[in-house]
């Protein structure tokens, strides 16, 4: 993958360091089955004991303040990266931020195609846990999105376990993952989330996963069209690539995922897709390169 001489973009916040996460509407790589998708209220009073005997206030957390932890952040490029493997973090980080450059270009243009402006979002990196609009929440919720405050989330861990537990190395594999998560933020301005959650909120558990199901496979697909568009733009794919994304895709399918993690398959309570699904729908964005091919709800498979 040719990232390097992308360019970089301005929307990177890094609150790596900060204590608390946030979980958001479309997580679509739910690798750490088991991990949990939050604090539990036991952690959350020994971290507000903790803060108090250090001078905080911890009713400011609760009131959603963060200044005293730190949570703004200072951005990726006014700040040193911090903790272990601090060379490779800040490669990661850039790397990141020339992926969001790409996606950027590709989507703004492709807005203004459609007559419309394309609101770029930020994309915070975060270490351990951090606090977003849509609540709390560990690394282990894996990458997000938070339709509320419109930032995609990545604590980059992720990238280690994708390559080491899942079998899925490979830069354009990350790509992949940032490229599926500004797919979400492509259908919240769109209007797609919220017309989604209104019929979840209209329909029962196994429907509503269904719905959620159709989400997560077109946000697969149109990372496919930032993938191809992207590429036209600027020479961005090399050979390898593409199978690169389609392995990522297969080894967070919710077959797959499922039967590794309880050897037995329940199709009702898949909320991203099969291994098969996912693969195919980035590949379908990959091809045509279209918005309109990733109709997803449309679709009766």
């Amino acid at each position: 993958m040719r990232w390097e001489d992308q360019g970089s973009s301005d929307n990177i916040e890094d609150r790596r360091g900060s204590v608390f996460g946030g979980r958001g509407f479309g997580g679509g790589f739910p690798i750490r089955l088991g991990g949990g998708g939050g604090f539990s209220i036991t952690t959350l009073i020994v971290i507000f004991v903790i803060m108090w005997m250090l001078g905080f206030d911890p009713m400011k957390l609760l009131n959603g303040d963060f200044s005293e932890l730190g949570g703004g952040g200072p951005s990726y490029e006014n700040r040193m990266p911090s903790g272990p493997n601090t060379a490779q973090n800040d490669t990661q980080a850039k790397f990141v931020s020339a992926v969001l450059a790409t996606t950027e270009r590709t989507w703004d243009d492709l807005f203004k195609q459609m007559g419309s402006d394309y609101e770029k979002p930020k994309l915070v990196l975060f270490s351990g846990g951090i606090s977003s609009a849509c609540g709390l929440a560990q690394s282990a919720s894996g990458p997000f999105y938070c339709p509320n405050d419109r930032k995609v989330y990545l604590d980059m861990s992720f990238f280690q376990e994708l390559e080491q537990r899942f079998g899925a190395p490979g830069d354009f594999a990350r790509a992949y993952v940032i490229g599926h998560e500004i797919g979400h933020h492509v259908q919240n301005q769109l209007g797609v989330i919220e017309r989604v959650q209104e019929m979840k909120r209209k329909t029962g558990a196994k429907q509503g996963n269904a719905l959620q199901v159709r989400v997560e496979l077109q946000a697969d697909c149109l990372a496919g069209v930032w993938a191809k568009r992207a590429d036209e733009i600027k020479p961005l794919l090399e050979p390898g690539d593409a199978e690169e994304a389609l392995a990522a895709a297969s080894a967070i399918g919710d077959d797959r995922l499922q039967k590794k993690m309880q050897g037995h398959v329940v199709p009702e309570s898949f909320t991203h897709g099969t291994s098969e699904q996912r693969m195919q729908w980035f590949k379908t964005g990959l091809s045509s390169g279209k918005i309109d091919s990733c109709d997803t709800f449309s679709d009766k498979n």
